[in-house]
């Protein structure tokens, strides 16, 4: 039995500070096929007070985004949430449908993560924000129609009388949660639950998003629940911060002071996991074992103990009470003055990349598409998807490749694997030209370079075993077969991390990031000398993206793989890469060393990409200058003439008149330095001004 039915400390809120929204007690849960119960989220208390932005963070599995669901009653059936939800004197647990559909959207609204799910795709926006209004009655038609151009203008949609008129997938990714923020604005609530809002944008789009929630919060006093995986989206937001884990809360505090000195295990070892953009190349410090599930946690104790370094028979006896410490922290820990990250497992470091001929070489390599009627453009044209791009991959070296979404990472990953033909350029692997008829082939291109992709759920067939994935290439190749081919398997999955024994289980048995391991064990299983990461860890939580990235600097170093990795977070790339190549509109436009690049980017767009990555650490999120980008991506049908970037540049034609060469002229990629090549009529610029797009952070977490 649990002995941690404390009484709740009352040191919820900081002194003055009053209460708008209050949970206790709050319990969901899921009926089993056996006639019992899983608990998902299990005793959690919360208090959110008036105009604060609060923070819960934690690893999938933990709870976050059905504490959020439960606020307003929507978790789905067969479901049950118990409890108290405390709003204007009132528990939303016991309103009946009718009352409380007079709250959600009114008072209480939701973002969710996916906005294009969250939007109907055959309604106009501007008619699904009418429709908002009109439900509750709070505006007439001609008001809610005057008030939809007023909200798409506030969230900072371009043109928005016209753009009313447009269905969701008309608008890019950022523009569409932008819109789903309009709607949870339309009725002025009081609070707005915003439930991984940023997740799936990319890096500038991010920032964007996250300073519109914060403008929403200083100048309407909308108080906000900000569910995040990202610590750098909390530091920069949050007044408070929750750590979640195994459905419980862990920890609680000011934002600031859980960054500075978090106190329980599970915190400080979340914290030490987080990739940073101000430190040294190298491996990452993950947290061992998986994150405890509904189905697997630990029946007494801590839920923390099977992964915990400190754990003692007390904590695996007994449920820790929730304590408040002196310095205002909540901590539910027997041993809050742990003074190390909770098994921590520091990273190999990354090795001298190898030298000599390349393994991979584009060279002026296009790749073109005939585009269709698109939507939102009239005519057909051809998108340059690639332009004229020309890249070394060194043996035994990683190179990564950063950009936002639409500017051709992934095209040219395939064009590298020679799954797509170039339009115009050669591809040569290990000296052979792999474009030419037959090339491919003979070059063993089939089996010398593999991918591992974004999403091992999607790419991984859930019919087949463990065991039937990882053969499958040796299979299709044929090569071994019986028992030599399961010895083959066998090696594989241990290799990466696994057992042998897990080759007869099924994907819907395994984690994402075990998932992940099974997508690497496949891909290595031919034995290549290049392997294509496509994202391979965007969709996995800190902890277990730090396994992932760990394990493949580990494989390189034994195996003397070389790794084209394509991602959008600049903080893991820094972490695994030699070297960087930064993609724009279908160009390289930046490419330098690692380090260097970090340290003092040369073009003005890899200065905003690494300015718009948040940094975990509150005292440098709020005080650092940034580098912002207007608007999004350009269409690639129809790129700006000229640098294809100085439609945002801020140091272009817009911000410094006369700079017409930037509008006429596109600049080559010239070498700037040994090693340094950069795109630029204006190259460094922008550092030389003073804008610190990575500084350092100001306090050690955890010091």
């Amino acid at each position: 039995m649990s002995t941690g039915a404390a009484t709740r400390p009352s040191a919820d809120l900081p002194p003055g500070r009053e209460a708008l929204l209050t949970v206790r007690g709050l319990r969901v849960a899921f009926p089993t096929a056996a006639g019992g119960q899983m608990v998902a989220v299990d005793g959690v208390d919360l208090t959110l007070g008036r105009s604060e932005i609060l923070g819960v963070v934690g690893e999938s599995g933990s709870g976050k985004s059905l504490t959020a669901l439960s606020l307003l009653r929507m978790v789905p059936p067969p479901g049950t949430t118990n409890g108290t939800v405390t709003f204007d004197g009132r528990d939303l647990l016991s309103l009946s449908g009718r009352e409380l559909r007079t709250v959600r959207g009114a008072r209480i609204a939701m973002v969710f993560q996916n906005p294009l799910a969250a939007l109907n795709p055959v309604i106009r926006v501007g008619d699904q924000l009418v429709e908002a209004m009109l439900t509750h009655g709070r505006y007439t038609a001609a008001q809610a129609r005057t008030r939809a151009r007023e909200l798409l203008e506030l969230v900072g949609i371009p043109d928005a009388g016209a753009r009313l008129r447009d269905f969701p997938h008309q608008f890019s990714g950022g523009m569409r949660q932008r819109i789903v923020i309009a709607m949870a604005v339309s009725n002025d609530p009081e609070v707005i639950i915003a439930d991984e809002p940023t997740t799936a944008l990319d890096v500038t789009i991010q920032a964007q998003v996250l300073d519109l929630l914060v403008k929403i919060n200083r100048e309407l006093g909308t108080a906000i629940v900000l569910i995040s995986h990202n610590l750098g989206v909390v530091a920069r937001a949050c007044d408070r911060l929750l750590v979640m884990y195994g459905g419980r809360i862990v920890e609680q505090g000011t934002t600031a002071d859980v960054f500075a000195n978090p106190r329980h295990p599970y915190t400080r070892a979340l914290l030490a996991a987080v990739p940073r953009l101000d430190s040294p190349p190298g491996g990452l410090t993950a947290i061992p074992g998986q994150p405890a599930s509904i189905s697997d946690r630990p029946a007494v104790g801590c839920r923390f103990a099977p992964r915990c370094a400190h754990a003692d028979d007390r904590c695996r006896a007994d449920e820790p009470p929730q304590a408040e410490l002196p310095d205002r922290h909540l901590v539910a820990c027997w041993k809050p003055e742990a003074a190390t990250a909770a098994g921590a497992v520091d990273g190999a470091a990354l090795t001298t990349a190898g030298t000599g001929t390349p393994l991979l070489e584009l060279r002026d390599v296009s790749k073109e598409f005939r585009a269709g009627r698109l939507v939102g453009w009239r005519g057909r044209g051809t998108v340059s998807a690639v332009d004229s791009v020309s890249l070394t991959l060194g043996r035994a070296e990683t190179l990564g490749l950063v950009g936002e979404s639409g500017c051709g990472k992934s095209t040219l990953a395939r064009l590298a694997m020679g799954i797509d033909q170039p339009t115009r350029g050669t591809v040569h692997f290990d000296g052979v030209d792999v474009t030419a008829p037959g090339a491919r082939r003979a070059a063993g291109l089939h089996r010398k370079a593999q991918i591992v992709f974004q999403d091992p759920k999607a790419s991984l067939n859930p019919w087949m075993t463990a065991g039937e994935l990882v053969g499958e290439p040796l299979r299709v190749q044929r090569i071994s077969s019986g028992r030599d081919r399961d010895e083959l398997v066998g090696q594989a999955l241990e290799r990466v991390g696994l057992r042998s024994a897990d080759a007869s289980r099924y994907p819907g048995e395994f984690s994402g990031g075990q998932l992940q391991r099974i997508a690497i064990a496949r891909a290595l299983v031919l034995d290549p000398s290049l392997v294509v990461c496509d994202e391979p860890v965007s969709a996995l939580d800190v902890s277990i993206q730090a396994q992932v990235v760990n394990l493949l600097s580990e494989l390189q170093n034994t195996l003397g793989l070389s790794y084209l990795f394509v991602a959008h977070d600049l903080a893991v790339v820094r972490a695994v890469s030699h070297r960087v190549a930064v993609m724009y509109l279908g160009r390289i436009v930046e490419l330098a060393p690692a380090e260097q690049l970090y340290a003092e980017p040369l073009h003005p767009y890899t200065a905003a990409l690494i300015s718009a990555a948040p940094v975990p650490d509150p005292v440098v999120e709020r005080t650092r200058k940034y580098v912002t980008l207007p608007g999004d991506l350009p269409s690639p049908l129809r790129p700006p003439p000229g640098c294809r970037f100085h439609t945002r540049c801020p140091i272009g034609p817009t911000a410094r008149p006369g700079r017409d060469i930037c509008r006429t002229a596109s600049p080559p990629l010239r070498q700037q330095a040994p090693g340094r090549f950069a795109a630029c009529h204006f190259a460094g610029e922008l550092h030389r001004i003073g804008v610190d797009p990575a500084p350092s952070t100001s306090t050690e977490v955890g010091g």
